[in-house]
Formats: structure tokens, C-alpha cells, sequence
């Protein structure tokens, strides 16, 4: 991949990551992003977790209203869609650039081999595909080896995904969030997360949710996340045949 002006570098710290899976709904924790931490962009809180997802009209107010975005949104320098998290050189010389981006780049093969990895069962690649196609933000770590040798010919890897859907305007809930096995304990999980979230709440999208594993609740909860807010009990619907 060639390297891009808009691409920066972010230091991480270590932690413990862990994949979750989405595709046992019984053992699912429904989580909210707790408002607090709405404050890494300055935004002010507005509503209840359901008045916002109602109408976005303020709590308690008798009439509707329009809330402009903040100025902080203008003021701020956008986020660039591709970061560098790491940089690891190799003893033979070439460096393995740790690249988050948000920029939606995924092959529906490599995503399945690395969901084959995490032990996630299969799902018909044109559903994937679709997806993918269909969410609002998709982000992705790969593994980029640069060789000082054989510049423009990088080989490129994906390490991890987790993508988000939306109604555009107050509310996402993430889906699908997982990490090479091989590159877990780095703390790739956590920055993908939060990377994510930050460029949720850039475009004013404040009501962020997700479905856990019961396994990785305590990772999500570190992220700023808590179970079940105001006692809202997640629900899952089943065909009855």
C-alpha cells in the first residue's frame, strides 16, 4: 500500500484483547457507550438514550428542536482515515506498519479467513458482502510489510475489522469486532474500538451500542460501555417453526 499524507502515528498502550461473537444472541449483553465519554470531542449531552432515539428532541422540552452540530466539529482537524498504530522492524530489514483505517477497505476472502482464525463460522460471502456494502462505517487493521528493497510492492494482511451501522443521525451499534489471534495482547483490539467510536462521535452520532459475548463484557466496560443503561433489557426476536 502506498503511503498516504493523511496517514498519522499514534502510540498504544498494551492490553488484554479478546474477540467477541455476534452470533450467539443468548449469551449477547446489549451495551451503551456511557455519555461521559462524549467528552474526547466536546460534545454536549442532549438527550436520554431513548429520547434520543425517538426524536433527538431535548428532554423535557414541549416543541421540537433543531440542534446544530458543535463548533467544535468545525474547529477540530478532521481525522485522517488511515493511522499507523505500530511500526515493528524485522531482522531482515523490512518494517510491519500496524495501520488502522476507516476508509471501508475489505476483501470479503481475506475477511473470512481471518474470521476462520477467531473460529467464527461461515456465512455465505454474498451476505457478508452485503454487509459490508451496507454499514455505515467499516474499519479495519491490517498488517502492511514495507521492504526498503522492493518499494511499492508491500504486502498487505488483515489483522482485524469491526464495522457500525446507523440511522445517519443520533444513534450506531457496532458489530462484528475481531483480531487476529496472532496479533491479540497488543492492544490492536482496544485502539480499534476506540478509533472507531471517535469517528462516530466526530459526526455527532452520540448513542453508540454494541452486542457482547458474556466473555468480553469486561473489555467492552473498560472502553467506556456499561450493560443494560436505565434498565434497558436487550431483546432477540426468533422465527418459531
Amino acid at each position: 500500500m502506498a503511503a498516504s499524507s493523511s496517514v498519522h502515528q499514534v502510540h498504544i498502550l498494551s492490553c488484554y484483547c479478546q474477540t467477541s461473537d455476534p452470533f450467539l444472541p443468548p449469551c449477547n449483553v446489549y451495551l451503551r457507550l456511557k455519555p461521559a465519554r462524549r467528552r474526547l470531542v466536546g460534545f454536549p449531552l442532549k438527550a436520554n438514550f431513548w429520547d434520543s432515539i425517538r426524536s433527538g428532541i431535548l428532554k423535557n422540552n414541549n416543541k421540537s428542536e433543531v440542534i446544530e452540530p458543535s463548533t467544535v466539529l468545525e474547529e477540530e482537524e478532521p481525522l485522517p482515515e488511515d493511522t499507523v498504530l505500530l511500526e515493528n522492524p524485522q531482522p531482515d530489514g523490512t518494517v510491519e506498519q500496524i495501520i488502522f483505517s476507516s476508509a471501508g477497505d475489505v476483501d470479503v476472502y481475506d475477511l473470512q479467513a481471518l474470521c476462520d482464525k477467531v473460529g467464527w463460522p461461515r456465512r455465505p460471502l454474498s451476505k457478508v458482502a452485503a454487509s459490508l456494502r451496507n454499514s455505515y462505517m467499516v474499519a479495519t487493521i491490517h498488517s502492511v510489510l514495507k521492504s526498503p528493497d522492493a518499494e511499492g510492492n508491500d504486502r498487505k494482511q488483515l489483522i482485524g475489522m469491526a464495522r457500525a451501522t446507523s440511522d445517519h443521525a443520533f444513534n450506531a451499534t457496532i458489530w462484528d469486532v475481531l483480531v487476529d489471534p496472532s496479533y491479540q495482547g497488543q492492544g490492536l483490539g482496544k485502539a480499534l474500538v476506540e478509533q472507531l467510536i471517535r469517528r462516530l462521535l466526530r459526526r455527532d452520532i452520540g448513542n453508540i451500542t454494541l452486542f457482547a459475548d458474556s466473555k468480553v463484557v469486561d473489555f467492552y466496560k473498560n472502553l467506556g460501555f456499561e450493560a443494560d443503561p436505565e434498565g434497558i433489557k436487550g431483546m432477540f426476536w426468533y422465527p418459531r417453526y
